[in-house]
């Protein structure tokens, strides 16, 4: 077959990053590109660094986003460059060089749910379905034609963490499904269509602002919490409500069966719809 772009630069990190890098690792003998990896947001355990020096790929940690942008304009070469599980913002300049094609890995079916942590709004939103999506890059945030798209169901327990995984995995499947297309420049498209004034996720905003009411369905305080359940990664901070005229914040919640309900301080509990009750834990603020 022949060569379509003489070089593929992977930029993000994380497992699902890894799996993409590795895939894109396999296909290199076929294709003749050179491969290289940029790890834009460290991390001390770097799964991709790991895979990299295991399979001889040269890496490049790059946290200063003047010099990746600075450098990817740089590139010479009919360049792929690949985003995955990335928060780089690629400059206009950079996106539009005639030698450079940039794909991204969206968490969310576009057009819905552009910017970041779109696992958190859908399920705070109350959405049945998601999905992933891998698109052309445009100077746009999310705005370019779309090359593939995978739907998962959400479950009514399903927390950020859990679903944020299972997108990993659709979008690693994805890009195998796709990748060929796009190297060999047959990728068949379908346009965004109007996104003039569309909701577009800040990475500063918090569903629910952070704060909730006791008063409010126990339901939609429960989709809250489980919208912004990152297990250990701290991507927002504690919810908030206030208790007998305090200010507390929420350290942990749990649904649980009647029959394990005990006093216990610093806890409430709130019925769930069927059987259940939420509890939870809080400390004042």
């Amino acid at each position: 077959m022949g060569k379509r772009f003489d070089r593929v630069v992977v930029v993000g990190y994380g497992k699902a990053t890894g799996n993409v890098l590795k895939y894109i690792e396999e296909q290199r003998q076929a294709y003749g590109y050179q491969l290289e990896f940029i790890e834009h947001e460290l991390h001390a355990l770097s799964i991709t660094r790991k895979i990299c020096e295991e399979r001889g790929i040269p890496y490049t940690s790059m946290p200063d986003k003047h010099e990746l942008a600075a450098y990817l304009c740089s590139i010479m070469e009919k360049t792929l460059i690949v985003s995955a599980s990335n928060n780089f913002l690629f400059p206009a300049v950079c996106v539009e060089k005639e030698n450079i094609t940039i794909i991204n890995f969206h968490n969310a079916l576009l057009p819905d749910y552009p910017g970041r942590n779109a696992p958190s709004w859908v399920i705070y939103q109350g959405e049945r379905q998601t999905g992933i999506t891998w698109h052309y890059v445009t100077a746009g945030i999310d705005e370019g034609n779309i090359i593939i798209q995978k739907r998962c169901a959400i479950g009514p327990e399903d927390k950020a963490y859990e679903l944020t995984e299972r997108l990993m995995d659709l979008a690693c499947e994805g890009f195998a499904e796709c990748f060929a297309a796009v190297l060999e420049e047959r990728a068949q498209t379908i346009s965004q269509g109007s996104i003039l004034g569309r909701r577009m996720y800040r990475s500063t905003e918090v569903p629910g602002n952070g704060f909730f009411e006791l008063s409010e369905e126990p339901e939609a305080i429960y989709r809250l919490l489980r919208s912004v359940d990152y297990g250990k990664n701290d991507i927002f901070p504690h919810m908030q409500t206030v208790v007998d005229g305090v200010r507390v914040e929420v350290i942990r919640y749990r649904k649980i069966v009647p029959e394990k309900k005990k006093d216990e301080e610093n806890v409430i509990f709130l019925p769930l719809s069927g059987t259940h009750l939420l509890k939870i834990k809080y400390r004042i603020l």
